[in-house]
Formats: C-alpha cells, sequence, structure tokens
C-alpha cells in the first residue's frame, strides 16, 4: 500500500516498546506497506526480557485462527509468514486433529473444524509459542534495532509534538530518555506505559482461576494424541479442563474453576506452592478419568502456574496523550479463555502500520484503526467471558449447555465439519 508523499513518518524515529507479537508484527508490516520511493523511519523496539528470559517463557503452545480475516493466521499470511510458519504447526493442517469439546470420561461430546478463509490452509491452527516468536523475530531483525533488558517505564508528550520516553536498561536499573516521534506500546497486558499514561485503565478480575502446567511423555496419551486439543467438561460440577499437545511429547493443560477472589500469585521458590496447586487439581477435578491423573503426574513442578483470568476493555486513542498507540494486550488484555490473544496481537500490528502508512495525518491513521480494532477486541472479550459462564456451568444452565453442544456436534459431523 503506496504511502503519500511527503508522508508525516517519513525520515521519522518510532520507538516499540515490547518485542511480542504485536510489536513484532507492526515493524515487519510497516516495513512492507511503506513507500520505498520515500525515506522510511527508523524503528527501535525496546523489550525488557533478556533474550534468556524470553526463551524460557516461550514454553506452551497458543491457536492462531484462520476462518476469517480477524484471525493470526490471515495476519501471518498478509505478512508473508506463512510458508515460514507451516513447518512448526503442531495441529490443524489435516483431518486428523481438531477442537475437542469432551465429557470428564474423555468421550466425545463434539468435534469442530471451519472452513478456512480464502488463501488458508486451516480454519485455525496450533503452534508452539517459541516457534512463532523465532519466526517473527527473524523476519523483524533485517533493519530493526531491538534492544533486550530494557524497558520501556513511562511516556509524556512533548510541546513540539515528539515524545519522551524513559527507558530502564539492565539489572541496575539505570535510566534514560530517548525523544520519538512515535511511540507504539506493545508491552503487554501489565504495560506500564499504560499505567503511566492511562493509570485508571487496570486489568479486571473475571471470576475464574486456571491451574496448570506442561506434561512430558514418551507417547501423548489418547484422546489427545495424536494432535487433538480441548475442553474436557465436568458435568455441571464446576470446573474444566484445556489441554494441547505443544508437541509430539509434551501436552500444556490447563484446569479452571470459580473463585470470588483471584489468588496471589505463587511464590517462584516455593515447589510446596507448586505441589499444592497439582494435589487441587487432583482433588477438585476427581471427576476426570484418564489422562488427567497422568497428566498431573508427568507435570515438570518448574512450569506449574496459577493463573487468574484477568482482561480489560479496549479503548479508542485519544491523541491529546500525544502521538502514541498501544497495541494488543496493552490496549485490551484478554484471558486464556479466549484461545484469540496472539491473533489480536498479530491484526493490531498489521492494521496500524497500514493505516499509517494510507493516511495523510496521524489523527486519520488513528481514528482508522480504531474503528477495525475496538469492535474486534470488543467481540472476542464478550466471547471470552460467555466461555468462563459456559465452561463453570452448574444446574440448568449446564444442562442447557449440553444440549446444545450435543445438538451442535450432531450438527458438524451431518455437514462434514467435525
Amino acid at each position: 500500500m503506496a504511502s503519500p508523499p511527503g508522508h508525516f513518518l517519513e525520515g521519522k524515529t518510532i520507538v516499540v516498546a515490547g518485542a511480542g507479537m504485536a510489536g513484532l508484527a507492526f515493524a515487519i508490516a510497516l516495513r512492507k506497506h511503506w513507500n520505498p520511493s520515500l525515506v522510511p523511519p527508523t524503528i527501535r523496539i525496546y523489550e525488557r526480557d533478556t533474550t534468556e528470559t524470553a526463551e524460557r517463557r516461550q514454553g506452551f503452545s497458543l491457536s492462531l485462527a484462520g476462518y476469517d480475516e480477524t484471525g493470526g493466521l490471515y495476519a501471518l499470511k498478509q505478512l508473508g509468514l506463512l510458508e515460514k510458519i507451516i513447518p512448526h504447526v503442531i495441529s490443524g493442517l489435516d483431518d486428523s486433529s481438531s477442537f475437542k469439546l469432551w465429557n470428564p470420561d474423555w468421550s466425545q461430546i463434539l468435534s469442530v473444524r471451519f472452513t478456512p478463509a480464502a488463501g488458508l490452509p486451516s480454519s485455525g491452527i496450533r503452534i508452539a509459542r517459541k516457534n512463532l516468536k523465532k519466526v517473527l523475530l527473524d523476519e523483524a531483525e533485517d533493519g530493526v534495532a531491538i534492544t533486550w533488558d530494557a524497558a520501556c517505564t513511562s511516556a509524556r508528550r512533548l510541546e513540539r509534538g515528539k515524545v519522551l520516553v524513559t527507558v530502564s536498561r539492565g539489572q541496575a536499573k539505570t535510566t534514560s530518555e530517548e525523544e520519538c516521534d512515535f511511540l507504539v506500546c506493545a508491552d503487554g497486558s501489565k504495560s506500564r506505559l499504560r499505567a503511566s499514561l492511562r493509570p485508571d485503565d487496570v486489568l479486571q478480575y473475571q471470576g475464574a482461576v486456571q491451574l496448570g502446567g506442561l506434561a512430558t511423555f514418551d507417547e501423548i496419551p489418547s484422546p489427545i494424541a495424536p494432535m487433538n486439543w480441548g475442553v474436557a467438561t465436568s458435568n455441571g460440577a464446576g470446573v474444566a479442563l484445556f489441554a494441547s499437545p505443544v508437541d509430539d511429547k509434551s501436552v500444556v493443560w490447563a484446569f479452571s474453576h470459580l473463585a470470588e477472589e483471584a489468588p496471589p500469585p505463587l511464590d517462584p521458590e516455593s515447589r510446596e506452592q507448586r505441589q499444592a496447586v497439582l494435589e487441587k487439581c487432583l482433588e477438585l477435578g476427581s471427576m476426570y478419568g484418564e489422562p488427567f491423573p497422568s497428566l498431573v503426574r508427568a507435570t515438570d513442578m518448574d512450569t506449574v502456574f496459577s493463573m487468574p483470568a484477568k482482561d480489560k476493555q479496549p479503548f479508542a486513542h485519544d491523541v491529546s496523550l500525544g502521538s502514541i498507540a498501544f497495541l494488543g494486550d496493552s490496549n485490551h488484555a484478554v484471558s486464556p479463555f479466549a484461545g484469540y490473544g496472539a491473533s489480536l496481537a498479530l491484526k493490531d500490528g498489521w492494521d496500524l502500520a497500514e493505516q499509517l502508512c494510507k493516511a495523510r495525518r496521524l489523527e486519520d491513521a488513528m481514528r482508522a484503526y480504531d474503528t477495525i480494532s475496538v469492535p474486534r477486541a470488543k467481540k472476542i472479550i464478550a466471547m471470552s467471558h460467555g466461555r468462563i459462564r459456559d465452561m463453570h456451568a452448574v444446574g440448568v444452565r449446564w444442562y442447557i449447555f449440553k444440549l446444545l453442544s450435543t445438538i451442535g456436534g450432531f450438527f458438524l459431523w451431518l455437514t462434514g465439519r467435525s
């Protein structure tokens, strides 16, 4: 998409806070959209993690939707990375795997396969987060400077239209201030820049907690094998269990239950707390047959987590704050129940870059971007809230959900989409 002559970002400096899905997608997309006859902006990415920390944080798998143009798989096609991603796909490229809804005994309630969007090989895939991140990093690092172990902690608008960003570096937390012409905040759900610029815009607890970890086997047990993923219901007991392969040996699982208050974070040094998480899962999930007990027993203690479901609604940009954009979780954090966080991040990066390159003014670009991104995120967050209600339903609501799911599964089987 050609940029108008004399583009407002020509030869300027862009700072991107965060080398996650949204920030990397933006950097890649801007290079692809930019008019080659114009001087490109300089992009500097600051990432709070070290390269070693970033590698450790990429242990699980995620889903990328491909059934319409809002999905992450479609974004990868737009970014020109689809062919590089395909070799890393865990499941979704053939008929041997699909999303499943199971009973507590792991008998199938329904199996879902949507029709892929035009030009895509699948309606949805699962991929190891580390592999997706590596493909994005390899592409973004061509012409973009990434500084690791450097967190953007605050920002403020300068009178002449620039933005002053405070950067904290290394374990010593030495700080410096850097000017830029445009700041992209892509620093995650606990965004320090959002806290600085929009202090009242915080995450909201949605009443559910996920407990789980990464289990490793010589051979993944059935029915998760060969590469199925999905949710095991509890027949109205108010809990649910998610399981998905990460590779041909490992399964990430998450047992969820309702709780009035979000639990405190696990002490990373406490093996006792992690063991207590596993014991709680076995106690509350006693209705689940194999392979659930085996998943718990095979879990690497270092991967055990306790994750309260938190999210926040998206917001439209206020240009009075300055030349600043918020992408991905920094704008509209979603909980794991959405299953769409990576898709939203990738699409945000592509869409913002496209609107910036098409517009003649920053205000026009941000208005056009908000028109696309805000309704998309609101829809996904509403869907995730519905999933929390349905997956943990009890009483009459549970029986209604089970009936509708069973009917839906039969219909999908009739139409060849199961």
